[in-house]
């Protein structure tokens, strides 16, 4: 099920404003002990309000791009923690991408994601997701790949529930990150997307500082 974005937003002011605006819609949720999962960098201040708002908890969830030989900006696959690759088969193909390329950059990508992890978490453990409503967080969606990647290693850890929940993204990437989640959620669905970040007015770039900053107070006021 796909929620449409209220009649007169066009933008957002920050992240924080986007959060706002997504806790309103997931009210239905409070009550039921879901988890949020956030990505890092920019999904952590719009979680902020929504953890806020369900009083719930807050982990985080990353995904990284396997970048093609040479151009490492266009995506031939994406993974999780667990090693898992979702591959763009068709590309692979057209670009004669080997076997051993895609275990190497696999092998990487997964060790960055790991190491991230541990410098955002620190010593706290890692949410548990089975059984769990679990809700993802991102600052906003474009082609979704390596989201889909996302959703689908925490399809694997098998929550009881699965929704996205996103401040703006266009209907197309919507249409296919659906069919990874049990519910997607999006209150701005413009047709002329160009970027994320031309629907903020403020989209400053974050640091792995502010990003730490922002999940201990969230994380120590929780005990």
């Amino acid at each position: 099920m796909k929620q449409k974005a209220p009649s007169l937003l066009l933008h957002y002011r920050d992240r924080h404003h986007a959060g706002e605006v997504l806790a309103g819609l997931l009210v239905p949720y409070r009550g039921k002990e879901p988890l949020v999962l956030a990505v890092p960098r920019g999904g952590v201040p719009v979680a902020l309000p929504v953890v806020e708002t369900l009083g719930c908890e807050l982990d985080l969830i990353i995904s990284r791009k396997i970048g093609a030989p040479g151009q490492p900006e266009l995506a031939v696959g994406a993974v999780c923690e667990d090693g898992e690759v979702l591959l763009n088969r068709q590309l692979v193909h057209n670009l004669g991408v080997s076997e051993e390329y895609i275990r190497n950059a696999t092998a990487a990508e997964v060790a960055e994601i790991r190491r991230r992890l541990e410098s955002y978490r620190g010593r706290r453990q890692a949410a548990v997701l089975q059984s769990r409503v679990v809700i993802v967080i991102d600052d906003g969606v474009a082609t979704g790949f390596t989201l889909r990647a996302a959703l689908k290693f925490i399809s694997r850890q098998r929550p009881r529930q699965l929704i996205l929940a996103v401040p703006v993204a266009p209907p197309e990437s919507l249409a296919i990150l659906a069919r990874d989640a049990d519910q997607v959620i999006c209150s701005l669905q413009p047709e002329l997307f160009w970027a994320v970040g031309q629907f903020y007015r403020r989209f400053e770039q974050l640091d792995d500082a502010q990003v730490q900053r922002m999940l201990q107070h969230v994380w120590e006021s929780k005990g």
